[in-house]
């Protein structure tokens, strides 16, 4: 058996720069004890999945879940001895089918389920996967390339008023008109760089910002095409349904959208009386399904951040069932 300190993922020198954010607290506020059985729902490089299945020995497993085939043909490879072992099941799926999934492969219920949302750093160093553009290439941004449309076919095809309203809600971009209008005068495009470099433009450049006025609208498209937010607003029930009582439930988000949605669900499952919103007084009394581990979300120390910057927006929640 490996000792404590033994990674059971092996580098990958393709991906150096891979690094799991906020493992310890992840790992900690899971409380996974050996033999558990775990779902890491968003399996992108494997990293969490490895400590887990390392802090699960000897017996636990994990199931984890991706709808890109790539990140779960990556994780095959690299963690082949527990995938052999039946440790580790992998499944290409979209996180918003978790419930189904677990079933249908009679992985229930569970000790702990992780959700690490937003794109990984795999997909923003693949320049062909679309989703970056600080290098070139085609405009897509699908999670699975065998999804129905891609960010090109948004930008192309959408009318004015859509495309701004979902730069707006999705990128929380003030400028969303202005950019909107300019696009669709401009369209069509089809490469990362010249969709970023039309809405330089559309907003007369940087003027001093040391954020590039693309990054916004990029994030945008991304959520749009791959539906993360109604994905996020499904999954939850979901975890509560497939864990035990006394299982835990770890959320990674990455900008306010993702986090507003996982805070108000969580303690929205925490009440013990819920107000009658059609009266200015009464309600109902009701038996949480949850308690909240962390009233306020976990963040990355300075050490983390200056290992791994894309820690630095990263917030993790953590609650746990309390009943059947």
């Amino acid at each position: 058996m490996m000792d404590a300190h033994t990674p059971l993922l092996p580098p990958d020198p393709d991906h150096a720069q891979h690094v799991p954010v906020l493992l310890e607290a992840v790992l900690d506020g899971l409380q996974i004890s050996p033999g558990a059985w775990l779902i890491d729902a968003t399996l992108g490089g494997g990293g969490h999945t490895a400590a887990m299945l390392d802090r699960a020995e000897p017996d636990g497993r994990v199931l984890g879940l991706d709808a890109d085939p790539a990140a779960i043909r990556r994780v095959e490879e690299r963690l082949a001895d527990a995938v052999h072992a039946g440790r580790l099941l992998v499944a290409k799926t979209p996180f918003a089918e978790l419930e189904k999934c677990a079933a249908a492969l009679d992985f229930l219920p569970v000790d702990g389920v992780l959700l690490d949302l937003g794109v990984s750093s795999f997909q923003l160093e693949t320049p062909e996967r679309g989703f970056s553009f600080a290098a070139g290439g085609p405009l897509d941004m699908r999670f699975d390339p065998e999804a129905l449309y891609s960010a090109a076919d948004i930008v192309n095809s959408w009318d004015e008023q859509a495309l701004a309203d979902v730069i707006f809600r999705y990128g929380e971009e003030p400028r969303s008109r202005r950019i909107a209008r300019y696009l669709v005068k401009q369209r069509p495009f089809y490469s990362t760089t010249a969709l970023a470099e039309a809405i330089e433009r559309a907003v007369g450049g940087r003027q001093g910002s040391r954020t590039h006025p693309a990054t916004r609208t990029f994030q945008a498209l991304r959520i749009a095409v791959n539906r993360e937010l109604e994905q996020l607003e499904s999954v939850l029930p979901q975890c509560l349904r497939v864990l035990k009582p006394g299982g835990r439930l770890a959320v990674i988000s990455f900008h306010s959208l993702e986090d507003r949605i996982v805070k108000r669900w969580m303690q929205a499952e925490a009440q013990s009386y819920v107000p009658d919103p059609y009266r200015i007084t009464g309600g109902y009394e009701r038996q949480p399904t949850l308690r909240v581990v962390t009233r306020k979300p976990i963040t990355a120390g300075a050490d983390e951040i200056s290992r791994n910057p894309r820690s630095r927006s990263a917030k993790l929640r953590i609650a746990e069932r309390l009943h059947d």
